[in-house]
């Protein structure tokens, strides 16, 4: 399912599923949903979504100072809490261990409060998964409203790469396995 800029890669029922970023800014929200398959196990899926804990595995000449994100698992970044910051950005304010994680942006600049969920889901076929992200933008206003739909198509390019990088790592590691 594709309604692009506020839907990338996801499935009707990844669309209308709720997610916890859903409810945790207040007000009207826009949501944004990307999803990916992933030829790899749940465990190893979320094992590499622990990893944000780390770095954003995006564009990291963007969002992590040219740093290269690690393409090893660092030891102990599966272990989450709340209040940690997570893909440099945001603070973990929700969690189900093996499953998702959702945090929240520390400051409401410039785009109002932005939360974001990125959960490991089965996939169609057993030993695959979805990597799913959804995003809730603050929309109570006019101008909050188009901020969101101008960070949606930002948010596009970014998390496509992000999630193709994830992706591709616990496929990586579950092969070798």
């Amino acid at each position: 399912m594709s309604r692009l800029p506020l839907v990338w890669g996801a499935t009707a029922a990844e669309v209308t599923r709720a997610y916890p970023a859903d409810r945790a800014v207040d007000g009207p929200v826009v949501l944004t949903t990307r999803a990916a398959p992933v030829d790899a196990p749940v465990a190893v899926v979320w094992r590499w979504l622990c990893q944000m804990a780390v770095a954003p595995y995006s564009y990291d000449w963007v969002d992590n100072l040219g740093r290269r994100s690690p393409r090893e698992l660092t030891p102990g970044a599966d272990r989450l809490e709340p209040g940690q910051t997570m893909a440099t950005v945001l603070a973990l304010v929700d969690l189900v261990d093996g499953h998702h994680w959702t945090g929240l942006t520390r400051t409401s600049r410039p785009f109002g409060r932005v939360a974001m969920t990125y959960a490991a889901e089965p996939g169609p076929v057993p030993g695959s998964s979805r990597i799913v992200c959804r995003i809730a933008v603050g929309a109570g206003s006019r101008p909050g409203r188009v901020a969101a739909h101008a960070l949606a198509w930002g948010d596009l390019v970014m998390i496509r790469k992000q999630l193709r990088t994830l992706g591709g790592l616990a496929e990586r590691d579950a092969r070798a396995r």
